[in-house]
C-alpha cells in the first residue's frame, strides 16, 4: 500500500518521467565499472532520446573521442586527474583525409552534448618531435613538414549545437583548441574553464558565452577569434574572464564578421599593446567592426587606452546576459 501511494505521489508531481529519463554509464581505465573506455560507453548508448550520464572516474583515457549521438553528459570525477588524451596535428590528419571529422582529441557531432569536471588534451605539441611525414593531398612533394604550433584541436564540433564545458580544461600547443563550429546554429557555454593554445586556441562560430574563464597563450598572434558571418546577430561574449601567455602574446583577431564583447576582463601585464584586429583578407566584412570592451582591466594598472569602455550606443552592461546571447531559446546555466 505504501508504495503504490508513494507511486502515486510521484507522478502527481510529475518527478517518474524525470527518474525513467535519466541514465547513468560509469568509465574506469583501471577498476570496476560498466566500461574501460569512454567510447565503448558511448558506442552502447541505445536511446538517444533521453539524458545519459557518463561517469568517468579519474585516470588517463588515451583516446580519440567519436560522439554522434545527442543527449549525453560527459562528468568526470574531478578536473585535475580525469584526463582524455591524444596526439593528433591537423596537418597531417587532412593529407589522407577530405574534412576534419576525426581531427581532435574530442570529435562532436550531435546536439546536447555537456561536458563537466574533466580535461581534454590533444597533447602533439606538447611532445613535439620534428618529423616529415608522407602527404598524398601535397601535389608537389607529397610531403608535409609538421609543425609544433600548427593547428591542434582538443575540442572540435561540427553541424551541431548546444555543447555546453562546465569546470573543464582543455589543452594544446598548437591552435584552434575549443573550436566549436556551426555558423548557422551553434550555441555554446563555457563556464570556469581554462583553455590553452596557440593561434585562435577559443574560435567559436555562431553564438558563444564564455564565463569565469582562463585563456593561457602559447604561441601565436591571437588567443581568441570568432565567426559570426552567417547571420548579423552572432556574437562571442566573455566575462570574468583572464588570459596571460607568453611575453607580448595578442588577445585575439578575425578575419569574418565578427562580434565580440569583452566585459569585466583581467589581462597578464604582459599582454602586447595590440586590440583585437582584422586580418588582412578577401573575405566581405558586411556589418564592420564590432569589437566591444567594458570594465576590462591590465594587472598592475596602466591600462592600454583601446580596451576603454566603448559598449554599442544603448548597450548596458548589465543587460548582456545569457538569454541576450541565445535570446532565450536556450537556458545552459539552468538546465
Amino acid at each position: 500500500m505504501k508504495k503504490i501511494l508513494t507511486i502515486s505521489i510521484l507522478l502527481m508531481l510529475g518527478w517518474v518521467n524525470f527518474l525513467v529519463a535519466q541514465s547513468k554509464i560509469i568509465v574506469s581505465a583501471a577498476g570496476p565499472a560498466d566500461f574501460r573506455t569512454i567510447q565503448a560507453a558511448i558506442n552502447s548508448i541505445r536511446d538517444t532520446n533521453i539524458v545519459t550520464t557518463i561517469f568517468i572516474r579519474n585516470g588517463t583515457y588515451n583516446e580519440k573521442l567519436l560522439i554522434e549521438k545527442p543527449n549525453i553528459v560527459f562528468q568526470g570525477e574531478n578536473r585535475e586527474n580525469t584526463l582524455i588524451r591524444f596526439s593528433i596535428a591537423r596537418d597531417e590528419w587532412r593529407c589522407d583525409h577530405a574534412d576534419d571529422w576525426g581531427v581532435a582529441t574530442m570529435n562532436v557531432r550531435a546536439n546536447d552534448i555537456t561536458l563537466k569536471d574533466l580535461s581534454v588534451i590533444n597533447s602533439f605539441g606538447f611532445e613535439f618531435k620534428e618529423q616529415t611525414i608522407d602527404c598524398a593531398s601535397d601535389t608537389v612533394m607529397h610531403k608535409k613538414q609538421l609543425r609544433k604550433d600548427g593547428h591542434q584541436m582538443a575540442l572540435r564540433v561540427m553541424n551541431a549545437s548546444r555543447l555546453k564545458a562546465i569546470n573543464c580544461h582543455f589543452a594544446a600547443y598548437g591552435g584552434d583548441t575549443v573550436s566549436p563550429w556551426d555558423v548557422e546554429n551553434g550555441f555554446w557555454y563555457f563556464k570556469d574553464c581554462i583553455m590553452e593554445g596557440g593561434v585562435d586556441f577559443y574560435c567559436p562560430r555562431g553564438w558563444a558565452w564564455a564565463e569565469n574563464c582562463t585563456f593561457i597563450s602559447h604561441t601565436g598572434p591571437a588567443a581568441i577569434w570568432h565567426d559570426g558571418s552567417h547571420n548579423e546577430d552572432s556574437k562571442s561574449v566573455l566575462v570574468n574572464c583572464n588570459f596571460k601567455g607568453y611575453d607580448g602574446f595578442y588577445l585575439g583577431r578575425y578575419h569574418r564578421d565578427a562580434q565580440i564583447y569583452l566585459l569585466n576582463c583581467s589581462f597578464a601585464k604582459n599582454m602586447r599593446d595590440t586590440a583585437i584586429y582584422l586580418v588582412p583578407t578577401n573575405n566581405l566584412i558586411q556589418w564592420g567592426k564590432r569589437i566591444y570592451y567594458y570594465n576590462c582591466h591590465r594587472e598592475g594598472g596602466n591600462d592600454y587606452s583601446w580596451y576603454s569602455n566603448d559598449l554599442p550606443s544603448g548597450t548596458k552592461a548589465e543587460n548582456i546576459t545569457i538569454d541576450w546571447v541565445f535570446h532565450g531559446k536556450w537556458h545552459p546555466e539552468k538546465e
